[in-house]
């Protein structure tokens, strides 16, 4: 039965009306045709492998930023709030406020920035303010409520460019980072680094 199904095939080849240089460029292409269906049939039959490792969690460290609140909270500390948290938030998980802590100089709807600090007034420097005595901080100085004796306090200040720095927040209003200093006539980065640590918005 073989040798008559090939009979017929070589029959059918020689009855062609193709030059030999046809036939045999047809038949490159028939064999290209059979040696790439056995390719497909032989990779269908392989397994497939599943893997069962869980996706990597890319985003999570970028998702999150870290604050320090200090001051007049009930649990001072570094938190990890998600991205574009505010104040108020970072207030709360350090359990809120203590009893008569001043936030008159702090924009609690403000959105938080990583790594930056909080520092929130205990009531006893509030009244030391409002009397007009000296106040002694232990925190950071607040550059949008500093007074020019406040400024005078920091190293390469003197009374000319303390004065300047109040009348530039007079004029152009709160500052909305540390960084705006720089903006103050007589006050370059050489000078703001040597206080740069000690300042807070």
């Amino acid at each position: 039965m073989d040798n008559k199904y090939f009979e017929k095939v070589s029959n059918w080849w020689s009855q062609l009306h193709y030059s030999s240089l046809q036939k045999r460029g047809l038949a490159i292409i028939a064999g290209l045709v059979v040696l790439v269906s056995a390719l497909f049939v032989m990779r269908g039959s392989s397994q497939e492998v599943v893997s069962t490792s869980p996706p990597l969690q890319l985003d999570t460290i970028s998702q999150s930023l870290m604050v320090d609140v200090a001051g007049a909270v009930v649990h001072p500390g570094v938190y990890s709030l998600p991205l574009n948290s505010r104040v108020v938030e970072a207030i709360k998980a350090a359990g809120g406020l203590k009893k008569g802590a001043d936030t008159s100089d702090i924009n609690q709807a403000r959105i938080l920035k990583d790594g930056e600090q909080i520092y929130v007034y205990p009531a006893a420097a509030a009244l030391s303010q409002s009397s007009g005595a000296p106040v002694h901080k232990n925190g950071p100085i607040m550059i949008n409520r500093a007074t020019e004796k406040d400024f005078e306090s920091l190293d390469g200040i003197g009374p000319v460019l303390a004065s300047r720095i109040v009348t530039y927040r007079k004029t152009n209003g709160p500052f909305s980072a540390i960084e705006d200093l720089l903006k103050v006539p007589g006050i370059g980065q050489s000078k703001f680094d040597q206080f740069k640590n000690k300042l807070r918005v």
